[in-house]
């Protein structure tokens, strides 16, 4: 008869750690983990919520640290206003973002998804300390799921999905914020529940969706929904860093009295199972459950300090590293890619740097031709848009650079407040010596306070007749 860790070991790969052989879910209790390594995650997690709630009151120049209004399509990152015609320097950064996940994960792993994704700081950070707080540790948990319903069971379910709930709404208006600014929202809220009912509504829905992801549809996001881990099963090779167990050190597993030298490391404590937020067993080698978010490391490194042997049974390390008994080493590969990673983060970060603060286009208006200007000058008829970045009000002077003439502006003076988009029309006039073709070439400057702080170029169209006597 085959015995319960050997049929463990030839069926986890059957099906997902979440549901068991006859379909259903398996609801987990994993224990709340401990050591250095969730110490770090957990000021980085708690960092990513603070910055997230505070961000839409936090202004710089008067506007939110982060605005995405996509209705104005008016987008503002930490004091930088960008318009839809910065669209190509969007799409540069998704290709970079891109670029950057699929080198960042064949090198590191799934490190952003137990470190940094919303998905994990959101339940591991927030509602699980909740949850270890009312319902008790993970032994607790059970035994409550367990228990027929009681006055006690009955309250606590109470307190801890009305403060999920509290928190889902509290949520969504944030992200809502973020959308319409802190100003707007209030505004918005006004009348609540009276008025605006089909607001609140969308708003009540959102905060639906959120209370389940988070309060139980949880690491089945991870393992079901989500594209990113499906992908990595192409993305991970042998090379690849990541959370793995030191199957070569710990292999085979004793239990805490087999003390016999013969045997591996590994005690047989389940610790490492305990601990993860997806169910799996780490020393079944990588699956598509694990997120790398190293509870399993902190869990094993206690035990193993426990039973006197050395840190690291399960640690970041490559399969590689493992088979051949050595540790991870920077190689040209890893080198290589990262270089290419710092690069990208390099070019995005120029691009955006030298991206200009005013941006001006002087198209000749449709359907117009040359105009005598007098007795010895031509003129053409411009369309002048400019669009103002800053985020304050400019005043801004054109000058004709080459070839010799003058502009002349119809209309206010070009003072474009922030964010405005100003359009005029104009007359560009050359004497006719300098109108050499039929279609010339033009450079004009863009002054700011007799500051040149752009130059842009456009034709001015002349008679026929100079390209037959040339």
């Amino acid at each position: 008869m085959e015995s319960k860790d050997n049929f463990q070991e030839t069926t986890f790969r059957d099906r997902p750690s979440t549901f068991g052989k006859d379909g259903k879910r398996v609801w987990l209790f994993p224990k709340m983990p401990k050591g250095n390594l969730y110490n770090i995650r957990r000021i980085i997690a708690w960092t990513l919520l603070t910055f997230f709630y505070l961000a839409p009151f936090l202004k710089i120049n008067g506007d939110p640290l982060i605005f995405l209004n996509f209705l104005q399509r008016k987008f503002v990152l930490f004091g930088t206003t960008f318009y839809p015609q910065d669209f190509h320097l969007l799409v540069l950064a998704i290709i970079t973002l891109v670029v950057f996940i699929v080198l960042f994960t064949v090198i590191y792993g799934r490190i952003f998804c137990g470190w940094v994704c919303p998905q994990t700081v959101f339940l591991e950070f927030l509602y699980r300390p909740i949850e270890y707080l009312i319902d008790g540790n993970a032994e607790k948990q059970k035994e409550l799921a367990e228990q027929e319903a009681d006055a006690i069971k009955i309250l606590k379910r109470i307190l801890k999905h009305g403060i999920f709930l509290l928190i889902s709404f509290f949520t969504i208006l944030t992200f809502i914020s973020y959308v319409t600014g802190t100003e707007k929202l209030g505004e918005i809220m006004d009348g609540w529940p009276l008025q605006r009912s089909g607001l609140l509504m969308g708003a009540l829905v959102f905060t639906g969706i959120h209370y389940f992801v988070f309060a139980w549809f949880r690491e089945q996001v991870c393992t079901i929904v989500c594209p990113y881990g499906r992908l990595q099963g192409v993305m991970l090779d042998v090379n690849t860093i990541l959370v793995a167990y030191d199957y070569k050190r710990g292999e085979p597993r004793r239990n805490a009295e087999n003390r016999r030298s013969e045997h591996g490391d590994c005690i047989n404590c389940y610790s490492c199972v305990a601990v993860c937020p997806t169910g799996i067993d780490i020393r079944n080698g990588t699956q598509l459950e694990c997120i790398n978010c190293t509870a399993c490391i902190d869990a094993c490194n206690s035990v193993m300090k426990k039973v006197k042997k050395p840190n690291g049974l399960i640690r970041f390390a490559s399969e590689k590293s493992i088979s051949e008994g050595k540790s991870i080493k920077f190689n040209a590969r890893v080198i290589a890619y990262s270089s290419v990673l710092i690069a990208l983060l390099i070019v995005m970060t120029y691009l955006f740097t030298v991206r200009g603060d005013v941006e001006t286009s002087v198209n000749r208006s449709p359907g117009t031709m040359f105009q005598e200007y007098g007795a010895d000058k031509y003129s053409n008829l411009y369309n002048l848009q400019m669009v103002n970045k800053t985020n304050s009000t400019v005043s801004i002077e054109l000058k004709l650079l080459s070839p010799e003439g003058e502009i002349l502006l119809m209309g206010d003076p070009l003072k474009v407040e922030k964010g405005e988009v100003a359009k005029r029309n104009l007359l560009i006039v050359l004497k006719k010596e300098n109108v050499k073709s039929s279609n010339s070439h033009l450079e004009i400057g863009i002054f700011e306070n007799g500051k040149m702080i752009d130059k842009i170029t456009t034709t001015f169209v002349g008679p026929n007749e100079l390209d037959e006597k040339q």
